[in-house]
């Protein structure tokens, strides 16, 4: 993986880690289920209008919208309205990368090298760290509804890995005008039938939470995060997700005042130096063994 995928993936975990906290924001104000809706009309329209449909079949845009659109971030936020604190969603969440390779390995046969293996068991490790802090700051619910965010995350990921030669942010812009009828009619029958009073009694603050989730964390996140997973391995990409829960933690310490335990700190620096060897260990292996 190069200098460019690195930075790349890098500012693809910190737009995902602050991520957090600012849906929590959102949350205090709009059930969770109109929020995601909202979320991905403020990407669609107008834009579509104006943007080309991608080259590529309906099925894609039609299965990303809705394992990423509707179930992924209709679960998450579900969970994070009452069941789980922002720093453990973002922990939990990222089970995706374990799901990823495993449906990597099994689809598109990818092989990861041994040190990758042990370089992923280390940062699993320290993700695992993050478990012993689930207490008050998630339900059993809010477990399972995390889980299957990721996994429908995951499935995701495997369909934006198969696209070849498509303009990446014109994709995510007609993605995102696939989840939002669903969500609203969700958030008719299960949330309030009183949509139009609820967003006339938002603050600023709800929109701006808005904006950063719509246009930052969904629009140009995902639109990077689906090249680096078409363009390298996903044994090489997935792992940095395993950072997101170290910014969404930190940031939501600063932003809403929940606190970083020092079993936390240890996992993060598992993490860390799981990511390390995933990435680095093998050029440098190969380099010190050439010399």
């Amino acid at each position: 993986m190069d200098i460019k995928g690195i930075l790349l993936a890098f500012l693809v975990v910190l737009i995902w880690g602050i991520n957090f906290p600012i849906i929590k924001f959102g949350l205090e104000e709009l059930p969770p289920i109109l929020f995601s809706a909202l979320r991905f009309l403020i990407v669609a329209i107008p834009a579509v209008f104006f943007i080309p449909f991608p080259k590529t079949s309906i099925w894609n845009i039609l299965g990303v919208g809705v394992f990423l659109g509707v179930l992924k971030f209709g679960f998450l936020f579900y969970a994070m309205n009452a069941d789980a604190s922002a720093g453990i969603s973002s922990l939990l969440l990222q089970a995706q990368v374990i799901f990823t390779i495993i449906l990597s390995i099994l689809i598109y046969k990818e092989v990861i090298t041994k040190i990758q293996a042990i370089g992923i068991l280390v940062a699993t490790i320290g993700f695992s760290f993050f478990f012993f802090t689930v207490n008050n700051s998630i339900t059993t619910l809010g477990i399972i509804l995390l889980l299957f965010a990721a996994f429908f995350w995951s499935i995701s990921n495997i369909i934006m890995k198969r696209i070849k030669g498509v303009n990446l942010l014109h994709f995510m812009v007609w993605v995102c005008l696939v989840p939002p009828l669903p969500l609203f009619l969700m958030s008719y029958f299960f949330e309030s039938k009183d949509t139009l009073t609820i967003l006339l009694s938002t603050t600023q603050k709800t929109w701006f939470s808005l904006v950063y989730v719509s246009y930052l964390s969904t629009l140009i996140a995902f639109a990077i995060w689906g090249w680096l997973l078409k363009t390298y391995q996903a044994s090489l990409v997935t792992p940095f997700a395993l950072l997101i829960p170290i910014v969404g933690i930190f940031s939501s310490s600063v932003l809403l005042g929940e606190k970083l335990s020092s079993t936390e700190i240890i996992g993060a620096i598992l993490i860390l130096s799981g990511l390390f060897i995933t990435i680095f260990a093998k050029k440098i292996f190969n380099k010190i063994r050439n010399k």
